[in-house]
């Protein structure tokens, strides 16, 4: 993977480059991200760009050459290595996840009773797991391996492989590399890394891909050099799934505001995108403040039939709107000046019209609690029966009703 491949993250690339280009490439490294920010995406751009072997100067013999690779052009200025070629021997091997001096752990789930796995033994499915999902978080992984309930790790034994492996001379390239994907997995197991995190090998670099800092062993974390990889901005996901996807700009904006700079999440509403939660909503609003009991009970019986992450999706539409809400009435300036729709800006102006924005926080802290208990498999039916009562009461003392 290159970076150009990469959503955004200007200035991460820029500072990456610099560090190999300046020669102040530490030994460890934390890339630091919230899951949709491409975190595992540059990691494995920054390992291609390390191994490439025009970056790093490494000439091919003629006969090598001319049996397996495209003959290269000539790079005259360092502006023009700010990424990876893409067609040496190097490249082509890490765009595979092949690179023999490029190894990989990440948390694994035992296949049977007692066994002991490591990476190594998932290794096909992580390639195309990667090449399929490059912005999937942990749970999309482990359900690409059937993990089903099975917690996944990285286990000690996969720590003593790290250790086996890292220790081994390099094959082809310069450096040795070591990526580990959520080292928030690692646990007590990961203080069998600690002396060769912070007295590695000659050459030898780690890099740690992980979401959460809190989560990670404070002694590892103490050994690495913090890469923080922010969140994607809405322009950047509109225009990716623009480009990308075939989205429309309108649909792109809508999703790209929902999504709060997570692209896994962009591409999990995009799946939904021809749901019209506006309309849904508006439906069940009305229903409400109307006190039309028969028809929420309706309302009710279809949305309990959608899948927990259609009903996540619709409860955060209607914070997303109950959001732009507030912001228009508390700055009047932004109406025609936001980045949502106007369908959107014109359904928050009549939810300022129905309730207050105490009324409207209250309601959001609601949709919060509800989101939480549908994550633990909350009864559809009794949820929404719930949360139908509460916005009753939270908007009963407002007579207009929501009209289209």
């Amino acid at each position: 993977m290159q970076f150009e491949n990469i959503i955004g993250q200007k200035q991460t690339k820029g500072q990456l480059v610099q560090m190999v280009q300046h020669n102040r490439l530490s030994h460890a490294l934390l890339f630091l991200g919230k899951e949709g920010s491409g975190a595992l995406s540059l990691a494995m751009a920054f390992a291609q760009y390390i191994v490439c072997e025009k970056v790093n100067g490494k000439k091919t013999t003629e006969a090598t050459a001319s049996l397996f690779f495209v003959e290269m052009p000539a790079i005259n200025t360092l502006s023009e290595l700010n990424d990876s070629c893409c067609i040496c021997s190097g490249c082509i091997k890490a765009k595979q996840l092949m690179h023999p001096d490029i190894h990989y752990s990440y948390p694994v789930i035992s296949k049977k009773a007692g066994e002991k796995p490591v990476s190594t033994d998932f290794i096909t499915e992580w390639r195309e797991f990667f090449s399929l999902h490059p912005y999937g978080n942990v749970y999309d992984w482990l359900q690409f391996i059937n993990a089903e309930n099975k917690q996944g790790n990285i286990t000690a034994e996969e720590c003593n492989d790290i250790n086996r492996k890292i220790n081994l001379k390099s094959f082809e390239s310069e450096y040795k590399i070591q990526i580990i994907w959520m080292p928030e997995y690692l646990t007590k197991n990961g203080n069998k890394l600690l002396k060769l995190i912070e007295e590695p090998p000659p050459d030898t670099l780690f890099i740690l891909v992980a979401e959460n800092e809190g989560a990670i062993l404070p002694t590892i974390l103490s050994r690495t050099q913090l890469v923080k990889i922010p969140l994607l901005t809405n322009t950047e996901i509109e225009v990716a799934l623009e480009l990308r996807n075939g989205v429309t700009i309108e649909k792109a904006q809508q999703i790209a505001a929902l999504s709060e700079g997570n692209y896994r999440e962009a591409l999990q509403l995009l799946q939904h995108v021809e749901d019209d939660w506006q309309a849904i909503l508006r439906e069940w609003l009305n229903l409400i403040v109307k006190k039309n009991l028969a028809g929420q009970v309706k309302w009710i019986d279809e949305m309990s039939k959608q899948g927990r992450e259609k009903q996540k999706q619709f409860l955060k539409y209607f914070t997303h709107l109950l959001e732009q809400a507030i912001r228009l009435n508390s700055i009047p300036s932004l109406v025609n000046n936001t980045e949502s729709t106007n369908n959107e800006q014109d359904f928050a102006l009549r939810l300022n019209k129905l309730c207050s924005i105490p009324q409207q926080e209250a309601i959001i802290n609601e949709l919060d609690k509800a989101n939480y208990h549908i994550e633990r498999n909350a009864n559809g039916k009794m949820l929404f029966h719930a949360l139908s009562i509460k916005l009753y009461h939270i908007i009963s003392n407002n007579s207009l009703i929501l009209v289209n």
